[in-house]
């Protein structure tokens, strides 16, 4: 299905995206590269790039988030080694952590083949989303009034797959989205997930009851991310996945 870029920009049109595979980092650590990397984009000393990382276990709290949403106790969250960082992005409280593909792409919407509309935006994350998942034979979608992507939608009990919370400055896009790939949903327990009491959370792993490697959905990430915007990669996929697998808690190629 053509996306809205698709209809109006031809494949010699495509601009270049670059792919930073960053394994696992720090929230704010991360926080700080995408302020740096809005500049550099917003001063065209690089293309658009997709930042892809795991966070080690994080809440974070958008703009929008009630403090209330996070139900365990301090002394649990300590005990567990689990940080809370107020965010700059939109949105409500949500979880990070290992297993989960987080996406931070740096786009800048007032250049093609971009169009400077969020909604747009937004709808074409969630896209690349649906595109991933359907690659693993997961059909997902959107579920009216519920932000993010789901799956499940034709039961009683739809479960959220991946969460989105995006900020927009100058242009640049900032933040992005999260993919529970093989993530310790135990973890979701601590809170009330983007403040939506009614319905729980899945993963690729839980829904097709194996260990989906982080190597084997990486490429289908930025496969659909190159056509739902309509862009190509300048770095090959040699490069940006050189370190995978990995080991370790700090560096490039940390991917359980």
């Amino acid at each position: 299905m053509p996306t809205e870029n698709e209809e109006s920009e031809g494949a010699c049109d495509r601009a270049e995206m670059r792919v930073e595979w960053l394994g696992r980092r720090e929230y704010r650590e991360v926080w700080d590269l995408q302020r740096e990397r809005a500049a550099q984009r917003l001063a065209g000393e690089i293309p658009d790039t997709l930042l892809l990382l795991e966070h080690p276990p994080t809440l974070t709290l958008g703009r929008a988030a009630d403090r209330g949403h996070i139900v365990a106790a301090a002394e649990r969250l300590e005990r567990e080694g689990v940080a809370v960082v107020e965010s700059d992005r939109g949105g409500d409280v949500t979880y990070h952590g290992p297993g989960q593909l987080v996406g931070y792409p740096i786009f800048h919407l007032r250049e093609a083949p971009h169009q400077p509309d969020l909604h747009r935006y937004v709808r074409n994350i969630e896209e690349t989303m649906i595109r991933t998942v359907a690659a693993f034979g997961i059909e997902a979608g959107r579920f009216p009034g519920y932000p993010g992507v789901w799956t499940g939608l034709d039961t009683p009990h739809p479960t959220k797959i991946a969460a989105l919370g995006i900020r927009l400055s100058r242009w640049i896009t900032h933040h992005g989205f999260a993919l529970n790939v093989q993530t310790d949903l135990s973890h979701f327990d601590l809170i009330v997930p983007c403040g939506i009491h009614d319905y729980g959370v899945t993963s690729l792993s839980r829904i097709l009851e194996r260990t989906v490697p982080m190597a084997e959905v990486l490429p289908v990430v930025v496969q659909a991310f190159m056509e739902v915007f309509a862009l190509t990669v300048e770095n090959p996929q040699a490069d940006w996945m050189h370190a995978l697998p990995g080991t370790g808690e700090g560096g490039k190629g940390a991917v359980r």
